[in-house]
């Protein structure tokens, strides 16, 4: 009888620790326009706020309306178009030591995901209908529509892979579109002003919004830091949606071609 107990207590406590794990934080969302959902493991969809607790399996859901910036404990962030599923599949990260992982899941719509201390270490990866997307210390916008999955990589190394091809991208301001999982992916494109305008757009708070923080007004959900904050991978120069802002953008985003870059795709 003892060791039944025993046996039983062994078996709660790890469904406990299990639970727990499950539910921990990883991150924390920093900038919210509604309508704007959040759907935790084994539980009911949630208007998602700010200050909301991000936690493993967690899945994020923007309206036609919506919008969010998440920020993850190794200082990485999320900022995620309207009309945009993701999920956080995984996401391990030691502060003491810098080590860990993670996994996000993107299956519709648009983001841009600037590294922390995991991407640098070149533990951070993106998955999507098309392609497994792997970011080393770097800056990466990636959107789904009837073309395919796009990858433009912004600041640093991009890997990408599927059934039929694997690139290794250190191209700012280039893109690589991947129409399925079993198709060979395009050559790299240099990215238009057009499409640096319409991206600025889809990630940029509207008129009028405030990102969830009553008392501002027009907060951009960028990829520059937490609420206009600075970041190491910040422009000097904010990105606005004026002619004169994409025209900045656009060496900025492009300064590296300069500098030797380095593109090898492997086709299978």
């Amino acid at each position: 009888m003892r060791a039944y107990r025993t046996a039983a207590v062994v078996l709660a406590l790890t469904a406990l620790a299990s639970m727990s794990a499950l539910a921990q934080q990883v991150g924390t969302a920093t900038a919210v326009n509604p309508l704007s959902e959040s759907t935790p493991p084994g539980a009911a969809t949630v208007p998602l706020t700010v200050g909301a607790r991000i936690i493993h399996k967690e899945r994020i859901h923007t309206t036609p309306t919506g919008s969010a910036q998440l920020a993850f404990l190794d200082k990485s962030t999320l900022s995620i178009a309207p009309n945009t599923s993701i999920t956080i599949n995984d996401f391990v990260y030691d502060p003491n030591s810098g080590k860990g992982h993670m996994l996000a899941s993107l299956s519709q719509g648009a983001l841009r995901f600037v590294g922390g201390a995991l991407s640098h270490a070149g533990e951070a990866s993106i998955s999507t209908p098309a392609a497994a997307i792997g970011i080393r210390g770097g800056t990466v916008t990636i959107y789904i529509d009837r073309y395919g999955v796009h990858v433009i990589d912004q600041f640093g190394i991009v890997t990408i892979h599927n059934a039929k091809t694997d690139i290794l991208m250190n191209r700012p301001g280039f893109e690589v579109t991947i129409l399925r999982w079993d198709t060979p992916a395009g050559q790299p494109q240099r990215v238009t002003l057009a499409e640096v305008d319409r991206l600025l757009a889809l990630l940029t708070s509207k008129p009028g919004e405030d990102g969830g923080v009553s008392g501002f007004h027009g907060v951009t959900i960028t990829a520059c830091g937490v609420l206009g904050a600075r970041s190491d991978n910040c422009p000097n120069t904010p990105w606005l949606p004026t002619d004169t802002g994409l025209n900045i953008a656009n060496p900025i985003i492009t300064q590296g071609t300069q500098q030797g870059t380095v593109t090898t795709i492997h086709y299978r």
